[in-house]
């Protein structure tokens, strides 16, 4: 079986490669790819795997995007995400599978099994699959981050989280409690995941939540100082080219 892994976290990748050569040692992952345009690049010069393991927020962009700029791209998918719970009804119905991260072993031998089965099914028709999921109903934003620290995997939900910050190169979360942990996403990669009307990059180091500014300090027209609650650990300037989206976003 040769399947592609579209999923822009590194350690979750390396993850499930592992889990699909225990499975079946003969599997063969023709590649890993972070993003949209990498996906989109390679199904154009490659020939299709016989599936593919999608993520569906990745670094630049939604995956259903890959589809609609491959309008006749027929490879079946077994989505790693979470979904709402109308959008996880959909795929059951329709015999498209799903995996919650983190990716149980089990979990994954059970998606593929029923993988096999359906393309033994007489009349199984991918296409039709697909036209289903290229186009959700709704815009669906990451509800939850699993993070995991040494041995422990922390459960954190978005609503919980005051802002994410980047420092030497690495990319942290503080929730509003309080406590600091740190995630495999650049904060290019988060904007894509989270709901615009509740986040704002206001600079290259500080994707804030709206409900952790307490007060804006106003210098001059251009020069802009949050406070947050928790206080970060250096001065949050809005930057100077963001402050008009900045002032329209505070006012939606």
């Amino acid at each position: 079986m040769k399947v592609i892994i579209i999923e822009d976290e590194e350690r979750t990748a390396r993850a499930l490669v592992r889990m699909l050569l225990t499975y079946d040692p003969t599997i063969e992952v023709l590649a890993q790819l972070p993003s949209v345009k990498e996906s989109v690049a390679w199904f154009t010069h490659n020939p299709v795997p016989d599936i593919a393991f999608m993520d569906i927020h990745l670094e630049d962009g939604q995956a259903f995007s890959i589809f609609e700029q491959i309008p006749n791209l027929n490879v079946p998918v077994i989505f790693t995400t979470a979904f709402d719970e109308y959008m996880l009804k959909a795929f059951k119905v329709n015999s498209i599978d799903y995996l919650l991260k983190p990716i149980d072993a089990d979990e994954l031998a059970r998606a593929l099994e029923k993988f096999k089965n359906l393309k033994a099914t007489p009349g199984f028709d991918m296409n039709a699959l697909l036209q289903l999921v290229q186009k959700p109903k709704e815009t669906t934003f990451k509800q939850r981050f699993m993070v995991t620290v040494g041995t422990k995997i922390y459960s954190i939900e978005v609503a919980d989280i005051a802002f994410f910050y980047s420092e030497e190169k690495a990319t942290f979360l503080l929730t509003k409690s309080g406590q600091l942990l740190p995630l495999e996403y650049s904060l290019d990669g988060l904007e894509n995941q989270l709901n615009a009307a509740d986040f704002f990059r206001v600079n290259r180091q500080f994707l804030v939540s709206r409900k952790a500014l307490t007060s804006i300090q106003i210098y001059s027209p251009t020069k802009i100082r949050l406070d947050l609650a928790p206080v970060p650990r250096k001065d949050v300037f809005v930057s100077v080219h963001k402050v008009p989206d900045f002032k329209d976003w505070l006012g939606r």
